[in-house]
């Protein structure tokens, strides 16, 4: 691959089978850049990265400054190659967990005949975080409550596919994408065509039409608005992306107010009904009224008009519960009890230490397991077992102790690899995982085409985190 030697190890690559030769779905990119000088590579490498820059595409990192360190997304210019036929297989997996998750909200919220039956203890959904009394009995438009999920996978050392979570209350990352693909169409405008690889630049007018689609059908001509949180949230760059792209307002809380029974947009003209809110603000900031009384950034009285059915809101505030890494546990249970199948996708292997028995366990081999906080997200409240010393096995152990239901543990996959552009100079494989986006319209769930493949730059790393050093690769799906 380029003048620059590569080799694939023991781990499966995305892009060569062990042997060294290029899998048929990348064969083409690997002979296209084998072709290219190493100082080209490097050029078209830094030309990426400073155009991603210019373009604004950046993330926020919070530290000891509470406005956080703004910094330009890692990227990396060797794509990552999914054949069609894999592809297929995914989607299916995809659909299927959406809609029973949608199905387990709507009941969690409603009839609870899941819980009734057994098939989850109660006990668990009430102790998740993400779970709000305050949603009990609502009727979001057309029953969906998950209308844009991430859902992320990992690839192991055979080459199969696991769930590693779900991401349905702000799932974000998709700006990313689109800004990708941007860039690597403009380096390698010929492969492309070459390769006939999916085009991702649809996403805005799809996420659009599934806005729309929520707003009463009497409308005309209904207002749809994104809610940001504010300059300083780590994914801000990506709300105000979204509202250029799909052509509507982007508003803080402080730009709406609840008046006559309806949300209302300050303008320039006066107040406008917004009829469609995507929220990209979590759950107990969004009514001061209902949840975190000391909220500055959500609207007072907006659970009242949504309840009220006056509003939509996209996810739908409670959807944070399936986020809980001890309820993804059961979704497999879910896809059975709603939908009468079997699992397309399986979840990672995962001990509950809530049970005494998996507790047990996990403590006696806390050396060998990722062990992690149900609420966390981002790579922390970790634990690395085979990475950890002493004194951090002893401390997960205590808090295990402490507190069961807060932990889950599951066992040290053999992520797949891709190769990756080091130091400029070297072509490593680096541990990848990918998240593509769903979205619930309706009658159809559609997988949109590709995802975000993050990618771990530290040698050996397991954590693709952009928060804990990762990047991002793009995911080129093949048409066929």
């Amino acid at each position: 691959m380029s003048s620059i030697p590569y080799q694939p190890e023991l781990f499966y690559d995305e892009l060569f089978f062990p042997s060294g030769d290029p899998r048929p779905e990348a064969a083409p990119l690997v002979e296209w850049i084998a072709r290219l000088p190493t100082a080209e590579l490097r050029q078209h490498q830094n030309t990426a990265q400073a155009a991603l820059f210019n373009l604004g595409v950046t993330f926020r990192v919070y530290g000891d400054d509470e406005e956080g360190l703004e910094r330009a997304l890692p990227f990396d210019i060797i794509p990552r190659v999914i054949s069609a036929q894999n592809w297929r297989a995914l989607e299916g997996g995809l659909k299927q967990r959406v809609a029973a998750l949608n199905c387990f909200l709507g009941d969690i919220y409603g009839a609870q005949k899941i819980i009734e039956d057994g098939a989850i203890p109660w006990e668990i959904v009430a102790s998740a975080g993400g779970y709000l009394p305050a949603c009990q009995g609502i009727k979001p438009p057309l029953g969906i409550w998950c209308h844009i999920t991430g859902t992320d996978l990992v690839r192991d050392q055979t080459g199969d596919w696991y769930v590693l979570e779900d991401n349905l209350r702000v799932p974000s990352g998709i700006s990313y994408v689109l800004e990708n693909r941007r860039v690597m169409k403009s380096t390698f405008p010929e492969i492309f065509q070459t390769m006939e690889v999916q085009a991702v630049d649809e996403y805005p007018s799809y996420l659009l039409d599934t806005l729309l689609n929520l707003a009463p059908p009497q409308l005309p001509q209904p207002t749809v608005a994104v809610l940001t949180p504010g300059i300083y949230n780590s994914a801000y760059f990506e709300h105000s992306f979204l509202a250029q792209q799909m052509g509507v307002e982007l508003v803080e809380g402080r730009d709406l107010t609840v008046m006559d029974g309806y949300l209302q947009m300050r303008t320039t003209k006066g107040l406008r009904r917004v009829d469609v809110l995507y929220r990209r603000l979590d759950d107990e900031f969004l009514d001061p009224q209902v949840f975190r009384s000391d909220s500055l950034l959500g609207v007072p009285g907006l659970m009242e008009v949504y309840r009220q059915g006056r509003v939509a809101l996209a996810n739908a505030p409670g959807t944070g519960v399936a986020d809980d890494k001890a309820i993804y546990a059961f979704v497999p249970e879910m896809i059975r009890y709603y939908l009468g199948e079997e699992p397309i996708l399986n979840n990672v292997p995962t001990y509950l230490c809530w049970r005494e028995d998996d507790r047990r366990y996990v403590l006696e081999h806390l050396e060998s397991l990722v062990v992690k906080a149900t609420n966390e997200a981002g790579g922390y409240g970790m634990l690395m077992g085979p990475s950890s010393g002493a004194q951090e096995r002893a401390e997960f152990s205590d808090r295990i102790r402490h507190n069961p239901r807060n932990y889950i543990a599951q066992p040290v996959l053999s992520l797949s690899r891709a190769p990756t552009l080091v130091n400029q100079d070297n072509l490593e494989g680096r541990h990848v995982d990918l998240r593509p986006y769903i979205l619930h319209r309706g009658e159809e769930i559609y997988v949109h085409p590709g995802g975000l493949t993050r990618v771990a730059l530290k040698k050996g790393s397991l954590v693709v985190n952009s928060s804990q050093g990762g990047g991002s690769k793009d995911t080129w799906v093949l048409a066929r």
